[in-house]
């Protein structure tokens, strides 16, 4: 347990990182107090292996590995699995390596073939190594803002959802892209541009669901940004998606009308022809 606080503490102090990472269970309760000791928010990853899968007669390939985020120094109640296969951690360490094969070359990606037996002991330590692994990672600071890193917690549920809302399963599409905000919310605040997308996808679920008050809700949510960074992709969509809402709701709208009007008028504003859910049906296709 020493062993993984100085590993981490070293590494903070090289990388300069904003959290540190670990596991949560039993034995990682020191560490946890340590670093809330220090000041330190801490984002845990658990990966734990179902039970279904600790059968001796399964192949490796077979192993399905459950991540969970859990972000502390304040209490986390949004916790939210993903399942990851030992190819998809084969295929982030490649990815990664294209753009940081020299910054990496202290990383070493646990071995495909394990010794000895497919024991609960030996899956047990498959799981830590993997653990480790991605507490390595995160501690490199140009590998946890990087693409390949957040898409490796995101992007498979980010394709079955944008899929599904395509086919017009939108409760089922809500449901995996409120999953994936949560985790793009806890993975990347160092670019808040990240979950628009995911936002005004949302948005396009609750209002075709008729729920148009959350609907509006979350497209406040993403204005903001929306302003600040200047997205003119997602500005007058947005807005006339808030219009809209607003007339149906009943809100007063009349700052968001101007707005809009002023952006359709002015020679520079580049307004996207396409409504929201065109724009947004384009993603993962």
């Amino acid at each position: 347990m020493g062993a993984l606080i100085s590993y981490i503490r070293k590494h903070r102090c090289k990388s300069n990182a904003t959290f540190l990472w670990g596991v949560r269970i039993e034995s990682n309760f020191e560490y946890h107090n340590i670093a809330l000791e220090q000041g330190y928010p801490i984002p845990f990853l658990q990966i734990d292996l179902p039970a279904e899968f600790k059968e001796a007669d399964l192949q490796e390939q077979d192993w399905v590995y459950q991540i969970v985020v859990i972000r502390s120094g304040s209490y986390d109640c949004e916790r939210v699995a993903i399942e990851r296969r030992y190819s998809d951690f084969l295929h982030l360490h490649q990815e990664l390596l294209l753009d940081f094969s020299e910054e990496m070359e202290d990383i070493v990606m646990p071995r495909k073939k394990m010794r000895g037996n497919f024991s609960e002991e030996n899956i047990g330590e498959r799981r830590v190594a993997l653990r480790d692994y991605l507490t390595q990672l995160y501690s490199l600071r140009f590998v946890r803002k990087s693409q390949a890193f957040l898409a490796f917690f995101t992007h498979k549920e980010l394709k079955a959802a944008y899929d599904l809302l395509r086919g017009g399963r939108f409760s089922r599409a809500l449901e995996g892209l409120q999953k994936v905000l949560v985790l793009q919310e806890k993975l990347s605040s160092h670019n808040p541009t990240l979950v628009v997308p995911t936002l005004c996808a949302i948005l396009v679920c609750q209002r075709d669901l008729e729920d148009f008050d959350a609907a509006f809700q979350t497209g406040r949510r993403a204005l903001p940004t929306v302003r600040r960074y200047e997205l003119r992709q997602y500005q007058g969509p947005l807005l006339e998606a808030l219009v809209d809402l607003g007339y149906s709701l009943g809100l007063p709208v009349a700052q968001l009308q101007d707005e809009l009007t002023r952006m359709q008028d002015s020679p520079n504003g580049q307004v996207s022809e396409m409504s929201l859910k065109e724009l947004v049906v384009q993603e993962f296709v």
